[in-house]
């Protein structure tokens, strides 16, 4: 029903900076695929391209789908708070499975080839960044989903949450600019130095990430985007506030 306390469904300027973190986000999804096809032979499972599945999964998986996990509650503004949660863990869930295999991809090629894992502050990062952000989607799930948690809990749970989804975006670019280095100077050392095609490209591909992670930082911290709470939302936390002796609602994502 529309009432006076209709809001708008995105405010001025939201659209754009949307937008622009899309296009980012295909951008460097392309030019990784682009980098691995162009000058690396190509992406398969069973051969000496398996590496190459790791880049393209990691950018798709850790970067994209994570930062567009984290931008649904700006997004999806005036949909129920269940279904916007729903669809967040969906695609943090997406981004899980799609770096996992990446992740996989890396260490079975290691393991057909001989070499030595988890060696490198890039393998160290990553798997920080992996591990940690599988812990963090469990810990969504059950605090935020399951609905064996207490309203007062998600309360408090709610600041790390929030805080440690943008720290993990953040890592997972930091460890995608080690990766390019390192795979720079692992294939094109000797040449890199003469600003090399291949070495321009991905020096281009790190710059493109550290500006869709400030594009998607930028819209999280803009408090004026944030998802205003709906009028059944705002009864609701009311009611929880008067049955937990004066504890104050939570605050939309």
């Amino acid at each position: 029903m529309e009432d006076g306390l209709t809001r708008p469904s995105s405010p001025a300027g939201l659209s754009c900076y949307m937008a622009v973190s899309q296009l980012l986000g295909l951008t460097v999804i392309a030019m990784t695929g682009a980098w691995m096809g162009q000058y690396r032979g190509g992406i398969a499972w069973e051969s000496a391209l398996q590496f190459n599945v790791h880049p393209l999964c990691m950018v798709i998986g850790m970067v994209f789908l994570q930062g567009d996990a984290l931008l649904v509650y700006r997004v999806f503004r005036n949909e129920s708070k269940r279904s916007a949660k729903i669809l967040h863990g969906l695609l943090h869930a997406f981004a899980l499975v799609i770096a996992l295999v990446g992740v996989i991809a890396v260490f079975d090629y290691h393991r057909k080839k001989g070499f030595a894992d988890m060696y490198s502050l890039h393998s160290w990062c990553g798997i920080a960044a992996f591990s940690l952000y599988f812990i963090q989607w469990l810990m969504g799930f059950s605090f935020f989903l399951f609905p064996g948690a207490s309203f007062s809990l998600r309360s408090r749970y709610k600041p790390q949450h929030v805080f440690f989804g943008v720290f993990l975006l953040v890592l997972s670019i930091a460890t995608c600019l080690l990766g390019i280095k390192e795979l720079l100077l692992f294939s094109i050392q000797a040449t890199y130095s003469s600003f090399m095609p291949e070495g321009i490209l991905a020096n281009v591909l790190g710059l493109l990430l550290i500006v869709f992670g400030l594009v998607i930082g930028y819209i999280l911290t803009r408090d004026e985007w944030k998802r205003p709470p709906l009028a059944e939302e705002l009864a609701l936390s009311m009611d929880f506030k008067t049955l937990t002796k004066g504890e104050s609602p939570s605050s939309s994502q």
